[in-house]
């Protein structure tokens, strides 16, 4: 049992350092190189889809709202998003992805095709339910654990 121990605990940490060093390798492009691997999480965040108001956008990267401001000031800058202001209530802020933005996203979402199709392919039908489960239990840490108040 220490043996799994040991070896899962060393591919988890491998594995999310890899991602997220690989990820930003591989989004950050000649085209895109005035981004940031948090920059793109934005982005994907905001998606294709109608505004969005700001709190949702806070909410889905369990971020603070001065913390998207921020991120959002560099992208507006940066013209990868607009901001605007809602006709119902002028409180509220939205965001939207401009035509440099829906490029951004649709690069990122072409190097998480390429992963997970990587990842289908070595797998047989019997293997999926195994890595959904697993990823599932990894999936729950994570979450879980960002929701935990930690204090040092």
């Amino acid at each position: 049992m220490e043996d799994a121990y040991k070896k899962i605990n060393y591919i988890l940490v491998r594995l999310v350092n890899e991602i997220w060093e690989l990820e930003a390798k591989a989004i950050i492009t000649d085209e895109f190189k005035d981004l940031t691997n948090n920059d793109m999480h934005v982005i994907e965040a905001i998606g294709l889809s109608e505004d969005k108001n700001m709190s949702s956008v806070a909410k889905r990267l369990n971020i603070t709202m001065g913390s998207l401001t921020t991120a959002v000031n560099h992208l507006v800058k940066k013209q990868y998003v607009e901001r605007s202001r809602s006709e119902e209530d002028r409180r509220v802020v939205l965001v939207r992805l401009t035509e440099k933005g829906i490029a951004a996203y649709r690069h990122h979402e072409e190097y998480h095709r390429q992963m997970t199709e990587a990842v289908l392919e070595k797998l047989d039908d019997e293997d999926l339910p195994v890595l959904m489960k697993v990823l599932d239990a990894v999936n729950d840490f994570f979450k879980d654990y960002g929701k935990q108040n930690i204090t040092r």
